[in-house]
């Protein structure tokens, strides 16, 4: 009973609540539902969905987690683990030749901040919570 603790006659667990509320490196867990998912809605989905011109060039659907994870027509988008290595980063940071940097067009560049929160998503393992 490694983790619990008995007080007024009943064990509780101790310890658990801040690795439930840490991941990787102490940092806190991001979320794809809560975190990442909005951050594809607004800057994705309007050519990354069924049908939409990104998703008809490449084969990239972004509308859920598991077409996410599939990836494109060209490899994988996402490399759990890996944020320096899943191509989205690459495109999103502009790591990429500027004819395929992302978000394409006119559209103005994501913000750092959220970023950083899908780099840290990656690096937590890319979980579908």
């Amino acid at each position: 009973m490694n983790n619990f603790k008995k007080t007024g006659g009943k064990w509780i667990l101790v310890g658990l609540v801040p690795m439930l509320m840490t991941a990787c490196g102490g940092e806190s867990a991001v979320s794809y539902s809560q975190d990442v998912k909005p951050i594809l809605e607004k800057n994705c989905f309007e050519c990354h969905q069924p049908g939409g011109r990104g998703e008809m060039a490449s084969g990239l659907n972004m509308e859920s987690h598991e077409s996410l994870m599939k990836g494109a027509r060209f490899g994988p988008m996402i490399i759990a683990g890996d944020p320096e290595g899943s191509n989205m980063v690459v495109l999103m940071e502009g790591r990429a030749d500027p004819s395929i940097s992302m978000p394409h067009g006119k559209q103005q560049s994501i913000p750092k901040e959220d970023i950083e929160t899908i780099r840290l998503w990656i690096k937590q393992g890319a979980k579908n919570n």
